[in-house]
């Protein structure tokens, strides 16, 4: 009899703690399936090298990577390009944001001022901004301005069409009620058209965070004398694969950071969204 209590008790035992492990598990599979894919291939990617099915100088290796960053780390030549790049990214995405979501929403609720500006945003959104950097060099130069105003064009319509979008999909019902409560028109922007923008919104920055990225490396590869992208050009010049991989990284790896945050903040909206339509 003790011996049968004492091994219902050693299962109920198991049991319990088995429960919170399968709890981990389901709630992170795609964290964790996720980072054994990225780990196993950067395994293969360095047996690859060390078995010579391809050229290191092509590819560089997860550990030559490594050793580079942390030569270039200690030599504190990262930190000056991390610093340009930083600056010119919070200057042109700022002001992208500044300017573009005022922007969307007034072309979004004023049908007029739509017709009279949006051939100039579809003309200018189609374009190639890299057609524009000769341009953009000549008016301001291979300095900061030229950085800035490359990441503003790349960043700001995505961010003002999204917005302009997300204001044109109000629903009219909506409006309809709040006008017959006798909403003014403060009112009535806070509470019904702003929060149904806000998805429209945030996809607008994620998708500008990443043309704005695009925008960095591109302009100082073109032009500059220091960034990440300028570092990433001397290096591909001179074949020092491991640093042009180092500023990839640098690159990816900032992205999907702030790609991360804007979701965080966007799941926090969804809640005040949902809350003010019910």
């Amino acid at each position: 009899m003790t011996a049968t209590l004492n091994t219902q008790t050693t299962l109920r035992d198991e049991t319990e703690d088995a429960a919170p492990r399968r709890s981990f598990y389901a709630s992170n599979e795609s964290t964790i399936i996720g980072t054994i894919s990225v780990v196993a291939f950067l395994f293969f990617w360095e047996y690859a090298v060390a078995a010579k099915w391809v050229n290191a100088l092509f590819t560089s290796s997860p550990l030559r990577i490594i050793t580079a960053g942390t030569a270039m780390v200690k030599e504190g030549t990262i930190w000056q390009d991390l610093a340009t790049s930083g600056i010119e990214f919070g200057l042109g995405f700022g002001l992208a944001t500044i300017i573009g979501v005022p922007l969307g929403i007034l072309m979004g609720w004023y049908r007029r001022l739509n017709a009279v500006l949006e051939p100039f945003v579809n003309a200018l959104y189609a374009t190639p901004r890299i057609a524009l950097l000769p341009l953009i060099v000549i008016w301001f130069g291979i300095d900061l301005g030229s950085k800035v105003a490359i990441v503003f064009l790349s960043t700001v319509f995505p961010i003002l069409v999204n917005t302009m979008v997300g204001i044109r999909t109000v629903e009219r019902d909506f409006i309809k009620v709040a006008r017959s409560f006798g909403a003014s028109d403060r009112q009535l922007f806070m509470t019904v058209a702003l929060p149904s923008t806000v998805p429209f919104l945030l996809t607008g920055l994620r998708l500008g965070l990443g043309h704005a990225l695009i925008g960095i490396v591109v302009g100082e590869m073109y032009g500059a004398t220091s960034g990440i992208g300028y570092m990433m050009a001397v290096a591909g010049a001179t074949f020092q694969t491991d640093r042009v991989m180092v500023g990839i990284i640098i690159i990816a790896a900032s992205g999907m950071i702030m790609t991360q945050m804007l979701k965080m903040i966007e799941m926090r909206f969804e809640k005040w969204r949902v809350d003010s339509r019910s």
